[in-house]
């Protein structure tokens, strides 16, 4: 027999797998690629941040890594610079589980911000040191601010949806363990 939690974790580390898939295959279309256009929100780094922050068990180090990686691969970046520093961010965020947990939304949401931004600039930073070229900044930057505001949508639809949801303090799941 599969005990049941650790199917609900396998369950949900396939659903984590086939969102970040549909994501990456989303950012493959040419829709809207419009060079005077906005660009987008990162959503599979909003989806990401959001199901660590609720369940880390679903998302191991080694599964981040393999998406993120995927996508630099797919996307034509430098690979693993934004997967190092999605590395970075998502084991501050799984080493201050404790913390957020007991944070209001609107605290969550201005720390997941705070990261981003710190995302960001040290991507562009590391592009600076290399002398790569890059896009210009108020564009690139206007992609960290749509991420930020579209962060609550991510964490509303997951819980609705997905059923990713913050366990509660001293809440336990079927089998009578603490979550």
């Amino acid at each position: 027999m599969v005990d049941p939690l650790r199917r609900d974790v396998l369950l949900h580390r396939g659903l984590y797998l086939l969102v970040a898939l549909v994501l990456l295959f989303m950012k493959l279309l040419p829709l809207g690629n419009d060079p005077e256009g906005l660009p987008g929100p990162d959503l599979l780094l909003c989806v990401t941040f959001c199901w660590l922050l609720r369940r880390p068990d679903y998302l191991p180090v080694l599964l981040i890594a393999a998406v993120f990686l995927l996508e630099d691969l797919l996307l034509m970046r430098p690979p693993g610079l934004w997967t190092a520093l999605v590395l970075v961010g998502s084991e501050i965020l799984r080493s201050r589980i404790a913390l957020t947990r007991e944070l209001s939304f609107p605290l969550e949401w201005l720390f997941i911000g705070l990261l981003m931004t710190a995302m960001f600039l040290g991507y562009r930073l590391a592009f600076a040191v290399t002398l790569l070229p890059q896009v210009a900044f108020g564009f690139a930057m206007a992609q960290v601010v749509a991420s930020i505001v579209v962060y609550p949508v991510v964490v509303w639809l997951s819980k609705l949806v997905l059923g990713v949801h913050k366990p509660g303090m001293g809440e336990v799941d079927d089998m009578g363990r603490r979550l």
